[in-house]
């Protein structure tokens, strides 16, 4: 017989405890139950005596004191006047009239915080954050940034344009020997939320460059300039402090993901002024004279403004929008008179005026289209195809003129509107982003397709009105941009310095930034993986100076790379 286990021993020894309780109970048929030989029974142990609970008598409340002024006020004094009690509740009516009052003032508040501004700010009221901020400082580098008068340059077509593969090569060449070298200079948490777009100011003897954010926030960064005194910290090494100084102005507002910073572009006349288009419908114009920004442009549709852009005169800006549409604004005229074309069935994340030839716009969207159009011939499409002319009339004073798709296509099937779709190109995937390079003859474009292309357009193509003969890339180089829901999308951007060989810029997921040529060349990856733990998402580069980039990621956090021998806060 197999020997029993210490459990089976252990459940017998129970098993016969519990037959003898019941059979002292007299529960013979729950004994039966048990399934096991009967056995002697055994002695009950007495339980522990439990002290009685003793019921604890609830003292009585004692009535608690209250002021005599208050109860006078609420119930009035037993030996008051009807003169005094008239006057006492006239007096309690106002009190509660002015917490009325209060309430509704704080609602209000709470209501317009929720709302976009729409009136003139300055920067005491755009730097107003839970941070105290300089403000001296910033008044000190805008008024240095609004001496600069750079010169105003317009890219050659022709220029770079090699007949021999060899010159070619000769110019990547030297164009790697200026930008292989660049080092993490500074690097600074300039904005408080993912960064959206950059841009970088022409002025030679700074680098300053300008982020926006997700939450509205525009981040100015003199990633030079040397420390305050007293900020210095002898215990971090240099090059792991913050570098340079930044201020923070909330520019569009309310303060939330509604109103992401989309786009920052520079007056390409005027250098001293800055525009921002938002997620919150509106445009603004910052000027660094006045010290104010000003809103030029907003829309009550809802409907997202992705992107603007501007040609070499700076009068007029051309906005996409998350509709589909592009719209044609001029500075000059009140914003009742802008134009909008819708150009695409999806988003239009992008809209790109050639430099040399600014009637020539560039598109890409969400249905996976690269577009190229001639704005000379949307503008001539008649407002009489929207309709009733007198309504057009009562309308017009108040809102934007909006041609739909199907106006537009009439329009364009027609003989004035000939040569005003002049080419197209099909990604794989959505196009995130187009743009032309500064001699206004070649493209770059990204797609969610995990690839950049390049064009390169002749210059004899832009003649006449017919499509741009065999439109299609001559240069596909595989790149990850598969950003998902937490990045910033990936978007390659041309040198805006026409005088260095082309080249643009491109943030890799594998946290470096990639630097290739107009032929499709890569330069180089500039990285450091010691001190950069995160993808450079967003890149922009310096107007004049080639050995200069800068780059920002989710975090806020931006990085200016240089030449190792510039020097940390020098």
């Amino acid at each position: 017989m197999p020997k029993k286990s210490q459990y089976e021993l252990e459940r017998e020894a129970n098993i016969a405890k519990n037959r003898a309780l019941f059979e002292d109970l007299g529960l013979k048929d729950a004994v039966k139950g048990l399934g096991v030989a009967s056995a002697k029974p055994q002695k009950s142990v007495a339980k522990p005596v439990q002290p009685k609970r003793v019921k604890r008598e609830r003292e009585e409340e004692v009535p608690r004191r209250q002021s005599r002024r208050l109860l006078t006020k609420v119930h009035g004094d037993l030996n008051e006047t009807p003169e005094e009690r008239k006057l006492r509740e006239e007096e309690r009516e106002k009190e509660l009239i002015r917490l009325e009052e209060e309430r509704l003032e704080a609602e209000e508040k709470a209501r317009i915080a929720k709302r976009p501004r729409h009136d003139v700010l300055n920067f005491k009221t755009l730097a107003e954050t839970d941070e105290p901020q300089e403000l001296s400082k910033l008044s000190e580098t805008m008024a240095t940034v609004s001496q600069y008068e750079g010169p105003k340059r317009v890219g050659d077509p022709e220029a770079f344009n090699y007949g021999e593969e060899a010159k070619h090569q000769k110019a990547v060449k030297e164009l790697r020997a200026q930008v292989e070298g660049l080092k993490v200079v500074a690097r600074a948490k300039v904005t408080t939320n993912r960064i959206y777009c950059a841009a970088y100011h022409p002025e030679v003897t700074k680098d300053l460059i300008f982020f926006g954010d997700k939450h509205g926030q525009l981040g100015i960064w003199d990633a030079r300039a040397p420390p305050d005194e007293g900020d210095e910290d002898n215990d971090i090494p240099p090059e792991n402090r913050e570098g340079g100084k930044y201020w923070r102005l909330q520019l569009h507002w309310p303060a939330t993901s509604k109103s992401s910073i989309s786009s920052i572009k520079f007056d390409p006349t005027d250098s001293h002024n800055l525009y921002t288009s938002s997620y919150d419908c509106t445009i603004r114009s910052l000027s660094f004279v006045s010290g104010t920004s000003t809103e030029i442009y907003s829309r009550n549709d809802g409907v997202l403004i992705s992107s603007i852009d501007l040609p070499p005169t700076g009068q007029e800006m051309w906005i996409s929008d998350g509709a589909g549409g592009v719209t044609h604004l001029d500075l000059r005229q009140d914003q009742s008179k802008a134009r909008r074309y819708e150009l695409s069935e999806a988003k239009i994340g992008s809209v790109s005026v050639n430099p040399v030839r600014p009637n020539f716009l560039l598109t890409a969207s969400n249905s996976r289209y690269l577009k190229v159009w001639d704005a000379r011939k949307l503008e001539n499409i008649p407002v009489t195809l929207l309709g009733d002319s007198e309504e057009l009339e009562d309308d017009s004073a108040t809102q934007t003129l909006d041609f739909g798709g199907s106006i537009v296509n009439e329009h364009l099937d027609s003989k004035k509107g000939k040569g005003g779709f002049r080419g197209e190109w099909k990604h794989d995937k959505s196009a995130s982003s187009a743009y032309w390079d500064p001699r206004g003859r070649q493209i770059v474009s990204t797609s969610y397709d995990d690839a950049i292309r390049i064009w390169d357009v002749d210059s004899a193509a832009f003649k006449g009105d017919n499509p741009f003969p065999d439109f299609k890339p001559f240069s596909r180089i595989r790149h990850n941009c598969q950003t998902g829901k937490w990045l910033t999308i990936l978007r390659a951007q041309w040198s805006p310095n026409p005088d260095s060989y082309p080249h643009f810029t491109v943030g890799n997921m594998d946290h470096s930034l990639d630097i290739y040529s107009s032929k499709g060349d890569l330069i180089t990856q500039l990285a450091d993986r010691t001190r950069i733990s995160a993808v450079q998402a967003v890149t922009c580069s310096h107007p004049s100076i080639v050995e200069r980039a800068a780059s920002g990621n989710a975090s806020g956090r931006c990085i200016l790379w240089a030449p190792e021998s510039v020097g940390f806060n020098s």
